[in-house]
């Protein structure tokens, strides 16, 4: 059953209250904010690549204080073990038996701070939890529950003691976005505020972590018509057969598509989704999942050009069927 025009006005209602309330932390970034609520709704994970300073530790305190649930924060260090992510097994001498004691990634929201400092055997520990929202650990499966998220940082400037994540890695998370520094007004206000040290403290949690789920999905039954999903298949294999591209945009790409793509639309009052929304998106959500030729590289071309010419060149569907 799609959604309703009454749901799709109640949707962009309540989602206009979560961005006001994370953003009276993350002053003057609403297009930011936006962003990781939609990849939240959308039951995505979020990497955020900008220099030091700039709020991203931040916005994730603000997320979680504004969802009514666990969080949890992981320092990523070159030593950090795969067990110190996910848990581990401990024997309990009473009852004679192995325990599971569970890791720090089950939260509904968790912080990875400095992702790319951990090694690939830790970093590859996410996987499984990234993708499917559980941990399996000697054949038996632990929930991690919904809502669930990993907001990962990373500092694109001091690459030094730092490892690359892999492809397979980059392409589970939903959306990769930076926060960038503040306008000058925004800059005084927080000037204004520095004897606060934690802006997040005063937050109010606004929404239960059971409506967060039930807002995810009804999300997910936002109308997408037949022409706007040919319209991303489209697009996917052009970014594929660009000469430029090693990797083109993945099938699980694609799907992440669709999946923010109607979070984005009910978040604009629409229960249906149009081509513009996919436009919008596709930088956030496509140009990590591109592998631009190393030769195609040396002679300027980036993932962010690719894309913007395959979004030029291919045409987007004119009219949809009703709803």
């Amino acid at each position: 059953m799609s959604m309703t025009p009454e749901q799709a006005t109640w949707f962009a209602g309540t989602f206009e209250k979560l961005v006001a309330n994370v953003g009276q932390a993350i002053l003057g970034k609403s297009q930011v904010v936006t962003l990781t609520i939609s990849a939240m709704l959308a039951e995505g994970h979020v990497l955020f690549e900008d220099a030091p300073g700039t709020g991203k530790t931040m916005l994730a305190r603000a997320l979680s204080a504004t969802v009514k649930g666990t969080n949890s924060r992981i320092q990523f260090t070159p030593d950090l073990l795969p067990s110190d992510v996910t848990g581990v097994m401990i024997y309990d001498q009473k009852i004679q038996e192995f325990e599971f004691h569970k890791g720090p990634i089950f939260a509904t929201i968790v912080l990875a701070d400095e992702i790319n400092r951990a090694s690939p055997k830790t970093q590859s520990a996410l996987l499984e939890v990234m993708e499917e929202s559980r941990v399996t650990m000697d054949g038996t499966t632990y929930e991690t529950g919904r809502p669930f998220m990993v907001l990962a940082t990373q500092n694109p400037i001091e690459q030094a003691g730092t490892y690359r994540l892999p492809e397979a890695q980059l392409d589970r998370f939903l959306v990769k976005t930076s926060i960038g520094y503040p306008d000058h007004t925004s800059t005084v206000q927080l000037l204004q505020g520095s004897s606060q040290r934690d802006r997040t403290s005063t937050l109010q949690a606004i929404i239960t972590p059971q409506a967060v789920a039930d807002m995810a999905d009804l999300a997910s039954t936002t109308h997408t018509d037949s022409a706007v999903l040919e319209y991303i298949s489209r697009l996917c294999e052009e970014t594929r057969n660009a000469p430029e591209t090693r990797l083109g945009v993945s099938v699980r790409g694609a799907i992440a598509m669709v999946r923010i793509a109607k979070v984005w639309a009910a978040a604009k009052g629409r229960n249906y989704v149009l081509p513009d929304d996919v436009k919008e998106l596709a930088p956030y959500v496509w140009t990590h999942r591109l592998v631009i030729d190393p030769e195609a590289e040396f002679a300027g071309a980036t993932a962010e050009v690719v894309l913007a010419r395959v979004l030029a060149a291919v045409a987007a569907p004119q009219q949809r069927a009703a709803v």
